[in-house]
């Protein structure tokens, strides 16, 4: 069974076991599958308002384009898992074993492909859930500051799962480039994520 289809108490007893997956990958995909879930619920009660007629076409496109990427994070949370595998089984390999050292970066480099994935697809959950903030339907509005806030802490939870293999990698080129558009990621969104957030508040109070 895919992690994406266990019930939601299956998933965390299995999370909080000594298994190797899910871990941290895997619940930062969900997490920012909730966020951008959060920011279509606005959606879903903004449309169909005479109230907010004039921004109808806009919400629909932006729920959309939030389903997807809601299907496209608990997606990851299976690939996160898989990408994980070489990786557990090449910390096995010996360590006097000639081929330990190319079979570890290779799986390095997989390892962190998942985790990036979820980062990327964060970033564009908090577009969308920004659209939402400013033109979704007051009574609901808050659900978008929730949105956004999880969003923040899948980035950031998905970035740490990056940093952690970037860090043994012997390709310090790849790594650095890896980090570097984290990075980016990092200081760009976390900072729309709290723009998000205010706004909802100064909407809210």
């Amino acid at each position: 069974m895919r992690f994406e289809d266990k019930k939601i108490n299956e998933f965390t007893e299995v999370l909080a076991s000594k298994e190797a997956v899910p871990g941290g990958g895997g619940a930062s995909a969900l997490v920012g599958s909730i966020g951008i879930a959060l920011g279509n619920m606005v959606g879903s009660l903004t449309t169909g308002k005479k109230k907010y007629a004039d921004v109808e076409e806009d919400i629909q496109k932006l729920m959309a384009e939030g389903d997807s990427l809601r299907v496209e994070l608990l997606s990851l949370m299976d690939k996160d898992a898989e990408a994980f595998a070489p990786l557990a089984k090449a910390y096995g390999i010996p360590k006097d074993d000639s081929s330990r050292d190319e079979v570890m970066e290779k799986a390095l480099d997989v390892a962190c492909q998942a985790p990036m994935d979820i980062m990327r697809t964060v970033c564009k959950a908090l577009d969308v859930i920004e659209g939402f903030a400013a033109k979704g339907s007051a009574l609901a509005i808050s659900d978008a500051g929730v949105g956004a806030v999880c969003c923040k802490a899948a980035l950031q939870g998905a970035s740490l799962n990056v940093f952690i293999n970037t860090k043994s990698m012997k390709d310090r080129a790849k790594a650095e480039a890896l980090e570097a558009e984290a990075n980016g990621m990092l200081d760009k969104y976390c900072r729309l994520a709290d723009e998000i957030y205010a706004v909802v508040v100064e909407r809210i109070k």
